[in-house]
């Protein structure tokens, strides 16, 4: 073996193929290495990734929590009964007409910060404060959108409150997740067999196309909520939720689907209606729910519409919730049912806040987008009604729909604006460009079918684009089915637009009964089998940089680093996975280190990442410092000799990038971790 000597370089080294170098990255390089120096092994073939199953800890019950932009929920199911799923039966609180097995994603802190309610609680509570008074306290909702757009996510982000005020966001979300966490562990009282939280496998869901900064991040706020700690960290699995939704549609029956194509043109109903056999299986879900209307039961095997499907089959599934859109593609394998991503998760920020927003900027266009800022921060509380007053409309807008909608205006922003512009509301719309919102005599904004419609037009036509621009790929060819999912989808607008631009091409489009809570239900299935999803897809090539022998008309000139006579390449990116990749669930690409000086306590890693397959230098454009590989070693025993080998083995086919690491010469485990939120 050579030895490295501690010349103070800063740098990273492995031993993985004979071009690879046993020298550190000078401190002159453009971009090197935290001052944990280490050196590799003898150099050797890069090893092929290994494959090994997936370890998980014991558990009772899993827990899940649908943590989304608009609404949260949570669900929990026994592993000695994984088939009936229990939920919420009603939250505290709620609108009338909508369903109560979640609740908006909106927080109340007190004036000095200490949490106070959540949920419809939270919402109801600020309402009804005194508006001065509620100037002072803290109300986040639509808060999980921030950590979608934020392009700098770390654990100092700060969120704004509907008054302006700032607060840490890992604060605002663990506030959250601990409330999920005390509400489901109070089922004890009515659940005396729920265990101790020791065997609670908790489950959190993403969006698929989050990047991992986002991922780790809802993790550091369950550590903080005290859902598990950092030594249970396996006890928390992130679910991605468009995958979630899938494996909960692999269980599905003929009658819980509703299939876009066989409804009557216009009706916005189900024509004919596949009937199933009444089988003991549906009188026992009858006689469960009718006895317990909180939990709901799925196949024990495969439902009915997966029977129908072969090995090889392809389908969309398109998770249109509060804040995104999430498609995901999946092919069916046999014998087991397990499922492989086609084509890595794409989506963007089409979700149903966009049709908020677009009234919001409607809003403005009649009273003035600086009168709507004033008024949102001066009468937070009154804008927070007149938001609840515009969902309620929302979710009667139908395509067909005839008659017009009347939206209240609260009192408070009436007098408010009388005071600010010294005329009435009325006259404002009638001075206004806005031709098709008139104001009713009893108060209210009058607003034509079609005009409703609009609002939504921006959003639902990005959504479409999307799922039109992923079936245009070659590697998703032969999709002849799209399951539309999450909370948006259940808009009568948005399904009849997806089914007019897709059903024409020969897709189904089927909707599942209570697409609400689709998501939720399949991440509670998810917990109880990690594996379903076999094979993913690699969003971004991931890898780090190191040194190769210099090749004279191969290497540019400017890498060339000359040192005790030898020609080095700095810079070069090893690559660990590729863009587009297919990795299996546990496959590993395994890596040696070796400690560059005796009782060395800390190896620190960077590790770089790009969207092209092919990037061949740390300082090529698109290569950016994403996270840093931190193994932290115990003190060397005494009694050994010669060079130490800490061996870290990487997955990248799970919903998060895992690492593991042993210390060769003891078979110990070495305390190994990726950090994406220190950039």
């Amino acid at each position: 073996m050579l030895a490295v000597p501690d010349m103070g370089l800063q740098g990273l080294y492995i031993g993985s193929s004979p071009e690879r170098s046993p020298v550190p990255s000078p401190p002159g390089s453009p971009r090197t290495q935290e001052s944990c120096g280490i050196a590799p092994l003898t150099p050797s073939q890069s090893p092929k990734p290994e494959t090994r199953a997936p370890q998980h800890a014991p558990f009772s019950v899993v827990v899940a929590i649908d943590f989304g932009t608009t609404s949260s929920g949570y669900a929990f199911s026994f592993a000695s009964d994984p088939e009936a799923i229990h939920m919420m039966r009603k939250w505290e609180g709620g609108d009338p007409g909508v369903a109560h097995q979640k609740t908006p994603t909106c927080l109340l802190l007190t004036p000095e910060g200490a949490f106070h309610s959540f949920g419809y609680t939270a919402r109801d509570y600020y309402h009804d404060l005194d508006p001065e008074e509620a100037r002072d306290w803290l109300y986040f909702e639509k808060f999980k959108m921030k950590i979608h757009s934020a392009t700098d996510l770390t654990l100092k982000t700060q969120l704004e409150a509907v008054n302006g005020k700032k607060m840490p966001a890992l604060e605002v979300f663990a506030h959250a997740l601990r409330f999920f966490k005390e509400h489901a562990l109070q089922l004890r009282e009515q659940c005396p067999s729920l265990p101790e939280k020791d065997t609670v496998r908790w489950v959190l869901t993403v969006p698929a196309i989050w990047k991992q900064p986002a991922k780790q991040f809802m993790r550091e706020a369950a550590y903080l909520a005290g859902l598990v700690s950092r030594e249970d960290a396996e006890q928390l699995l992130i679910a991605l939720e468009p995958e979630a939704a899938s494996v909960y549609c692999r269980k599905l029956r003929l009658h819980q689907l509703l299939d876009l194509s066989s409804r009557a043109p216009g009706s916005g109903r189900l024509g004919e209606r596949r009937s199933i056999d009444s089988s003991f299986r549906q009188a026992r879900e009858q006689l469960r729910r009718s006895r317990h209307s909180r939990t709901f039961l799925v196949e024990s095997g495969i439902g009915e519409l997966w029977a129908e499907m072969q090995a090889g089959d392809r389908y969309v599934v398109a998770d249109c919730g509060g804040g995104t859109v999430d498609l995901t593609v999946h092919q069916l394998e046999q014998p087991h049912g397990t499922l492989k991503e086609l084509y890595k998760a794409s989506g963007g920020p089409y979700g149903a806040v966009g049709v908020d927003l677009a009234f919001e900027q409607l809003l403005g266009r009649i009273f003035g987008e600086d009168f709507i800022t004033t008024f949102k921060r001066q009468r937070p509380a009154a804008w927070v009604d007149l938001t609840i007053a515009f969902e309620a409309r929302k979710r009667t807008a139908g395509p067909h729909r005839a008659g017009a909608l009347n939206i209240s205006l609260p009192f408070s922003f009436i007098d408010f604006y009388r005071k600010q512009r010294g005329h009435n509301v009325e006259t404002a719309l009638r001075r206004s460009s806005v031709n098709f919102v008139k104001w009713s005599s009893q108060g209210m904004l009058r607003m034509s079918c079609e005009a409703m419609n609009e609002l939504f037009q921006p959003t639902v036509s990005g959504i479409i684009q999307h799922i039109e621009a992923l079936l245009a790929r070659p590697e998703v060819q032969g999709v002849k089915l799209l399951f539309l999912v999450g909370g948006f989808a259940e808009s009568a607008v948005l399904q009849h637009a997806v089914q007019t631009a897709l059903g024409a091409r020969g897709l189904r489009v089927v909707v599942p009964h209570d697409v609400g809570l689709t998501i939720l239900k399949g991440a509670v299935l998810f917990g109880q089998a990690p594996g379903v999803v076999r094979v993913r897809r690699s969003p971004l090539t991931y890898g780090v940089g190191v040194l190769n022998r210099f090749v004279a008309g191969r290497h540019p000139p400017e890498k060339l680093l000359v040192r005790d006579g030898r020609r080095w390449c700095t810079d070069v990116f090893e690559r660990f996975v590729a863009a587009e990749q297919s990795v299996a669930l546990g496959e590993e690409v395994r890596r040696s280190y070796c400690p560059a000086r005796p009782g060395q306590r800390r190896v620190l890693i960077n590790l770089y990442c790009c969207t092209a397959e092919d990037a061949r230098f740390i300082t090529d454009p698109g290569v950016r410092k994403c996270g840093a590989l931190s193994l932290e070693l115990e003190p060397a025993d005494g009694a050994s000799s010669g060079r130490r080998e800490i061996r870290a083995a990487m997955q990248f086919g799970d919903t998060e990038i895992k690492v593991t690491a042993v210390d060769v010469s003891t078979n110990r485990s070495v305390r190994a971790a990726i950090d994406f939120l220190s950039n």
